[in-house]
C-alpha cells in the first residue's frame, strides 16, 4: 500500500477581502507548488465539523482524522495537558488558557497581550503563579506552552471535578459539548458557572474562579509586567480559561481504524495531545524560531524522513491562523507563500507521487474580516498514487468548488484517502 502525507494549514480558509482586491488570501498568494499539486490531483471543499459550526482546533483536528468530535470530544483542556506533558487522570479538571490583558474592572483589553508575550516571559509568570497561588481544597499545575498560551490542571483533594462549566474567556462557548468561537462576545472576564446541579460542577466553577482571582493578584504586581509597561507593551495580568475537560479521550488508534502506523509533526500542544490519544508517534519539532526558510525546510525534511519509517505522516503548520485572528490579510497571504516556498517546494521536489498520496487542507477557516474561526468550508486537494486529476489547477476556496470531490465532511477525509492509497 502507498504511504500518506497529510498536511494541514491551520486557519488557512478565508473569505474575499477588499485589501486583496476581493480575493481570499489563498487566491491572492503566489503558491506555485500547492497549485501544482492541485493540478495533479482531485479537489473539493470540506465542512470540517458541520455547517453552522465554527470549530476550535481540537474538534476540527479530531474530525479530519476521522473521529466524530460529538462522540469522542472530552474537552480541549485535556488534550492540551496531554500535549504539554502534564499528568492527567479522570476526575481532574484541565483547561486551555490564555495570558491576557485586563483593566481594573476586568474588562479585556487584549485576549493575547498583543501577541508580544514571549515564551520565556510566560514561563516566569507561570512559575510565580505555581509558587504563590494556593487553592482551597485543591492543588493545581499551571504550565505555559507557546507565547501567550497555557494549560491549567486542577486536582481536588476530596473528590472528582466536572467539566460541565462555563468559560471565563467570553470569546468561546460550549455548543453541543464542543468549544465554539463566538462571532461577538462581551469584553469582560466571565464568571465560571456550573451547567448542572452536581457538586462536582459547582466545586469546579468555584476553583476556576478562585484561581482566576488569585492569579490576577500575582500577575498584576509581577516585575515582568512592570517591565512590559515600562516598554509600552501590554501586561500579561490575567488568565482566561476555556474548554474544560475531566476525562481522558478514549480513541481507537489510527492503526486499528485504517491500518496505518502514523507519525505527527506539530508544534502546538493540542495537536500533539490528539496525536498521542490517536496512537500516533509524535516527532519532536522545535517551535518556529523566526527564520521561515529554516523553520519550514526543517519541517519538510523531517516529514520526508518520517515517511521512510511510518505508513503516514500528519503535519500541522500553524502559520496562517494568527494573521487571520489579527485581521491581517496581507500577512496571511505572505504566510501561505512562505509555506509554499519553503515547505512545499522541498516536498514537491523530493516526493515520489507514484508511491505517496498527499492531502493538503485546512482545519478551519479564520476569516480576516471576522478575526475568529468560522463555519466556512475549506479547500482540499488529494494528489499522488492512483488519483486521476480533475480540471482544477489552483488551490483555493473558489477553484476547489469545481473539484470532483464536491463537498465532503471532515470525518470522511481519511476514508477517501485510504481508497486512493489502496487503488491499483
Amino acid at each position: 500500500m502507498r504511504k500518506l502525507l497529510y498536511v494541514v494549514l491551520d486557519g488557512a480558509g478565508d473569505r474575499p477581502h477588499p485589501q486583496l482586491g476581493g480575493k481570499t488570501p489563498l487566491q491572492y498568494a503566489h503558491k506555485p507548488n500547492m497549485d501544482r499539486l492541485a493540478k495533479k490531483g482531485v479537489t473539493g471543499l470540506v465542512y470540517v465539523v458541520g455547517e453552522g459550526i465554527a470549530p476550535e482546533s481540537d474538534a476540527a483536528v479530531l474530525s479530519i482524522l476521522g473521529y466524530d468530535p460529538f462522540a469522542h470530544h472530552t474537552g480541549r483542556g485535556v488534550l492540551e495537558a496531554m500535549g504539554a506533558g502534564i499528568d492527567f487522570e479522570d476526575g481532574w479538571l484541565a483547561l486551555r488558557c490564555n495570558f491576557a490583558t485586563v483593566d481594573r474592572d476586568l474588562t479585556i483589553v487584549d485576549r493575547r497581550c498583543g501577541r508580544t508575550l514571549t515564551t520565556s516571559e510566560a514561563a516566569e509568570l507561570a512559575k510565580a503563579i505555581n509558587e504563590e497561588v494556593r487553592l482551597e481544597g485543591a492543588t493545581f499545575t499551571f504550565k505555559n506552552t507557546i507565547g501567550h498560551r497555557g494549560v491549567l490542571v486542577i486536582k481536588r483533594l476530596d473528590g472528582p471535578l466536572s467539566s460541565n462549566i462555563t468559560n471565563t474567556d467570553p470569546a468561546y462557548e460550549k455548543v453541543g459539548g464542543l468549544g465554539v468561537a463566538r462571532a461577538k462576545s462581551e469584553a469582560k472576564v466571565s464568571m465560571c458557572r456550573p451547567l448542572d446541579d452536581s457538586p462536582e460542577a459547582a466545586m469546579a466553577a468555584k476553583l476556576v474562579n478562585e484561581f482566576t482571582t488569585k492569579a490576577i493578584e500575582v500577575l498584576e504586581r509581577h516585575p515582568i509586567n512592570s517591565e512590559r509597561r515600562r516598554r509600552g507593551l501590554l501586561p500579561a495580568n490575567a488568565i482566561l480559561c476555556r474548554d474544560a475537560g475531566h476525562e481522558r479521550p478514549r480513541l481507537k488508534p489510527l492503526s486499528e481504524l485504517y491500518g496505518l502506523r502514523m507519525a505527527c509533526l506539530a508544534e502546538m500542544p493540542v495537536e500533539r495531545g490528539i496525536a498521542i490519544a490517536a496512537g500516533m508517534e509524535v516527532i519532536p519539532i522545535p517551535p518556529m524560531l523566526g527564520s521561515v526558510e529554516v523553520d519550514y525546510r526543517l519541517r519538510a525534511e523531517s516529514s520526508l524522513e518520517a515517511l521512510y519509517k511510518y505508513d503516514g505522516v500528519y503535519v500541522h503548520l500553524k502559520g496562517p491562523d494568527e494573521p487571520g485572528h489579527d485581521g491581517d490579510p496581507l500577512r496571511k497571504a505572505k504566510s501561505i507563500e512562505d509555506i509554499d516556498k519553503h515547505f512545499f517546494e522541498v516536498v514537491v521536489e523530493d516526493l515520489d507521487l507514484d508511491n505517496v498520496v498527499i492531502i493538503v487542507t485546512s482545519d478551519h477557516a479564520t476569516p480576516c474580516t471576522l478575526k475568529v474561526h468560522s463555519d466556512d468550508p475549506v479547500p482540499i486537494l488529494i494528489a499522488g498514487g492512483g488519483v486521476e486529476p480533475d480540471d482544477v489547477d489552483r488551490f483555493d476556496e473558489e477553484s476547489c468548488k469545481r473539484g470532483v470531490l464536491g463537498v465532503v465532511k471532515g470525518t470522511e477525509i481519511m476514508s477517501i484517502a485510504i481508497g486512493y492509497l489502496k487503488s491499483a
